[in-house]
């Protein structure tokens, strides 16, 4: 299912921004939301609007679900998880879901006509601008794609490892100046 972005901006933007304590990259949409309703997810466009690449496609925002995934990686999760690609299926779903991210990245850039300092270069690299499609590096990545693109295999797994993904609290209302969209 090819989705239609819709820009991002004024609150929504200012509620990324502090959720990841920055102001994030260019985004396109927010491609998933936690149960409260607040941004989880974001589609990032693959340039800025000077040409300079940013090949991570899908970037997780909430603060609760990044610091779960990071205890995930610092605990051994991304040699645990790497070792499933060795299920065809498993290998087969992650080559899928690196063609979609390339596919999506391009019309991205075509969409948006984004001029590219690297020739394009970041198009063709796979889940987190990883350049191997076969390796897995940034559980993060893998967890967000899930979570905007859900039946992605090795990203269900880093969810479901990961443990609580969600906060019982919205501690992203601090952040955000709108209610949360359902």
């Amino acid at each position: 299912m090819e989705h239609t972005p819709r820009p991002v901006g004024g609150s929504e933007l200012a509620c990324v921004a502090g959720q990841i304590g920055r102001r994030p990259h260019a985004l396109s949409r927010i491609a998933a939301r936690c149960p409260w309703g607040y941004p989880a997810v974001v589609e990032d466009l693959p340039y800025d609007d000077r040409g300079r690449p940013f090949p991570t496609l899908f970037y997780a925002t909430c603060p609760t679900l990044v610091a779960a995934v990071g205890a995930l990686e610092s605990a051994g999760g991304v040699r645990r998880l790497a070792a499933l690609l060795d299920d065809p299926l498993i290998a087969a779903d992650l080559r899928a879901a690196v063609a979609y991210e390339r596919r999506r990245r391009a019309t991205l850039a075509r969409r948006y006509g984004l001029p590219m300092l690297d020739a394009g270069v970041a198009l063709r690299t796979g889940i987190g601008g990883v350049a191997d499609h076969r390796a897995v590096k940034c559980l993060h990545a893998h967890a967000a794609h899930a979570l905007a693109r859900p039946g992605y295999t090795l990203g269900r797994r880093v969810l479901g490892d990961a443990g609580e993904l969600w906060c019982a609290d919205r501690r992203c209302a601090a952040f955000c100046t709108e209610r949360p969209r359902a």
